[in-house]
């Protein structure tokens, strides 16, 4: 940082209560009221160099001692006395922190080149261009200090003049780049000088601007063309990490008064929602995880629907560049003395953005299916992490497992892993809670390890044990007739034992939902040459007494469920079994 030294003499004002005194042999003959702040002074130095203060004084007549009164002086009562020292010849050190201040109150009150040859106003000027707009660091302190006087600095031409320094800075190339600058990543040695400068070197100094100044030099660098949209979209995280702290559920509770907290909130929701505005719109100029946790953060400040969709349509166009992590967002909502871990109503609401973005830009290439299935296995995978969730309810998980369509899990291995969790976790779930969340599982989906241990799996229901051993039994079944022919005495006695059992089982066993659902699936499997039944060869025994059970109503199909399906899972477990010896042995 640089700075200006003026003056020789030494500092010899000194406070008493709220009055500013300038010590002297001579009595004070003016004085300066501003604010809360009281200057004893003296006209004689005080009026040889400020034009205001000559007017102001000529305007009360040949008064003893003198009260002025500027109240409203830009700068305020530091950038008067940094004024007033430099007319009594009293050092001072100028640089980037008090200069805006000075130059400010030495332009109110007229301490120019017209009042006096080589007056304040002309120093501070050629100290501005001269040191300050030369250099990095001063350039974005000058400008960070505009802040408290805005009206004044605009008027004056110093913000622009400290924006166009700062964006010409940064988009010198990095091997130019010779001054020192703010740079904490990992992994990064500032001793290596022989290295160009990273090409972010710039993020992390302007981060300390207030919002409104960054958005101009933001705007003022894209303007250019001249940089990458991640580089802009690198400076906006480094800026969001800087001033929107991630929302966690203890956050909430502080000491601070309530008006404080509103105020603070309204701050942060407009850093959040300009952040939202300056993202550059090229796909991938932020991380799909910057993009979360803005809707995140947007959610929990109350930003504006407005804002919310945008984020939702940006993360929706990258949910498919994102990583599990991305999507571990703890929960910022309160459910009476406990809360969710994790945030899944906004993941649901981002996979459903996908879905519909999915929808418009599909193509029948196979690289559009490929996409949404990588999505699918990232989604199980979170349903994973999820269900280890105490207190989410079986509703959420289900509702998240149905936004996807179908044809994006072309297997359910991870589901069912998922479900399995879920579970085990919660075992006081109810028999409907479980039927309900095992209702997304296709079991004909599943892979032949993922089968095997659900059907030894005893936290699942009945019903769901069932449709995997009757897909199990069916694949079993294809195997087995394909090496009948090249087999057949070895296989044909035992199998059709275990081939009668199952389908008798299993014209039983299926009947287990409402009664629509039961004479539909019966009709399915007793209609047509390729039919269950028919591929099964049941004997005709079990053929009446399917039938017989068809055409009774759900409640004797509900009662001859609950005697007999104990038994019959045993059995099947039992020809499953032996239905897989036989099928090695075949081999």
């Amino acid at each position: 940082m640089k700075f200006m030294r003026l003056g020789t003499r030494p500092d010899t004002f000194y406070t008493g209560e709220a009055t500013r005194k300038m010590v002297s042999d001579l009595p004070s003959d003016l004085t300066i009221c501003i604010n809360n702040v009281t200057y004893l002074l003296h006209k004689f130095p005080l009026l040889q160099k400020c034009g205001l203060l000559q007017q102001l004084c000529s305007e009360r007549g040949d008064n003893t001692n003198v009260i002025v009164e500027l109240h409203d002086i830009p700068g305020g009562a530091d950038g008067f006395e940094l004024c007033a020292k430099f007319c009594y010849g009293i050092k001072i050190d100028l640089s980037a922190h008090n200069f805006v201040p000075a130059i400010c109150a030495a332009k109110f009150i007229q301490m120019t080149e017209h009042v006096s040859k080589g007056n304040f106003v002309s120093k501070l000027e050629v100290f501005f261009n001269s040191c300050i707009l030369e250099g990095w660091k001063d350039s974005v302190v000058a400008l960070q200090t505009t802040e408290r006087f805005p009206e004044w600095s605009e008027n004056l031409g110093i913000i622009r003049s400290c924006i166009d320094c700062i964006v010409d800075k940064i988009l010198t190339p990095t091997s130019k780049v010779r001054w020192s600058f703010t740079y904490t990543r990992k992994g990064y040695e500032k001793k290596k000088h022989n290295k160009p400068a990273p090409k972010d070197w710039w993020t992390e100094d302007i981060a300390d601007l207030n919002i409104d100044l960054f958005r101009c030099v933001i705007n003022t660098v894209s303007s250019t063309n001249m940089l990458p949209p991640k580089l802009i979209g690198e400076a906006l995280h480094v800026y969001a990490c800087r001033w929107l702290p991630d929302v966690t559920p203890h956050q909430e509770t502080s000491t601070a008064s309530e008006v404080n907290q509103e105020e603070e909130s309204e701050k942060r929701k407009k850093q959040l929602e300009m952040i939202v505005s300056l993202i550059p719109d090229d796909r991938g100029s932020v991380s799909f995880g910057f993009l979360l946790r803005l809707l995140h953060m947007g959610n929990h400040l109350g930003a504006s629907q407005v804002i919310r969709s945008q984020i939702i349509k940006k993360c929706s166009l990258q949910l498919e560049d994102a990583s599990l992590d991305d999507l571990m967002l703890p929960s910022s909502h309160e459910y009476s003395a406990v809360h969710h871990v994790y945030d899944i109503e906004l993941v649901e609401v981002v996979l459903e953005g996908y879905i519909m973005q999915w929808r418009k830009s599909y193509s029948r290439d196979g690289s559009s299916l490929n996409l949404i299935t990588k999505v699918g296995k990232l989604v199980d995978s979170y349903l994973h992490v999820v269900a280890m969730d105490p207190n989410v309810s079986v509703k959420k998980v289900v509702s998240l497992a149905k936004a996807l369509p179908d044809f994006a899990r072309p297997e359910h291995d991870k589901l069912y892993k998922a479900i399995n969790t879920y579970l085990n976790e919660h075992p006081q779930m109810s028999k409907e809670e479980k039927k309900h969340l095992c209702s997304i599982l296709d079991c004909q989906k599943l892979s032949a390890e993922a089968r095997a241990h659900a059907v030894k799996n005893e936290s699942l229901p009945l019903r769901t044990v069932v449709q995997v051993l009757f897909f199990e039994q069916e694949k079993l079944g294809d195997k087995a007739t394909k090496s009948h022919e090249s087999h057949q005495s070895v296989i044909q006695p035992q199998g059709k034992e275990v081939t009668e059992a199952t389908g008798d089982c299993f014209n039983r066993l299926e009947l287990c939902s409402d009664e629509q659902s039961a004479k539909t699936n019966v009709a399915k499997r007793t209609s047509g040459p390729s039919s269950t039944n028919q591929r099964l060869e049941p004997e005709p025994a079990h053929k009446s007494k399917g039938k017989k059970v068809r055409e009774t109503g759900s409640d004797k199909i509900m009662e001859i469920m609950e005697e007999e399906t104990k038994q019959e899972l045993a059995k099947l477990r039992m020809h499953r079994s032996k239905s897989e010896h036989v099928h090695r042995r075949g081999k």
